[in-house]
């Protein structure tokens, strides 16, 4: 009764956030949703990671950024076939009343890979670049919390989440980077003498 009650909160908070959809926004929740297009900036923060840290370090801070990736990745999947939550698109009570759908497919609803991964990636990377005292790297952590922000609330534009699997999927992102994150700066000082 509980779960039934906060899912149907869950599907109304949804559903009004979803209207607030225009011709003109479309194409940029479309865009923030599209991995691929993406792939430029995980190259830039990749040349940057080894600019500012050096390759050795740079590529255990990348390391972290993939176990990151991995582990959202894969407690998501065992998450959603545990909880079976069907996709908004997928849900008749969303349907019959006004969803927006931008991006179809199937598969389960909780927790948001798409958060998790956006704000794991954002939280490792500044994590590891934290080890650079030359630099805040305030603007990098903007631009990242910016862009997970915007990744995480396009899922929900799509039609392809519900807020509370955005705002899990964004916890559990933000504490599985800060882990990796840590365990990477580790790696470095326990190696500090042969990456010099």
């Amino acid at each position: 009764m509980i779960w039934q009650n906060i899912h149907h909160a869950d599907q109304l908070v949804t559903l009004e956030i979803n209207s607030w959809h225009s011709p003109f926004t479309d194409p940029i929740w479309a865009f923030f949703s599209d991995k691929y297009v993406w792939i430029p900036m995980y190259a830039a923060i990749i040349c940057l990671l080894i600019w500012r840290l050096g390759w050795k370090k740079g590529l255990i801070v990348l390391a972290g950024a993939l176990l990151t990736f991995g582990f959202c990745d894969q407690f998501s999947n065992l998450i959603k076939n545990l909880v079976c939550r069907l996709r908004p698109l997928e849900d008749a009570f969303m349907l019959e009343n006004g969803l927006h759908i931008l991006e179809w497919g199937g598969g389960f609803s909780f927790f948001s890979a798409h958060s998790a991964n956006a704000f794991g990636l954002a939280t490792s990377t500044l994590t590891g670049l934290r080890e650079d005292k030359r630099c805040k790297y305030r603007i990098y952590a903007a631009w990242m919390y910016f862009w997970a922000t915007m990744v995480a609330l396009s899922r929900i534009f799509v039609g392809r989440h519900y807020l509370g699997d955005v705002i899990t999927g964004s916890i559990i992102g933000t504490a599985a980077g800060f882990a990796f994150g840590i365990l990477a700066r580790h790696v470095m000082h326990k190696s500090e003498n042969k990456l010099k």
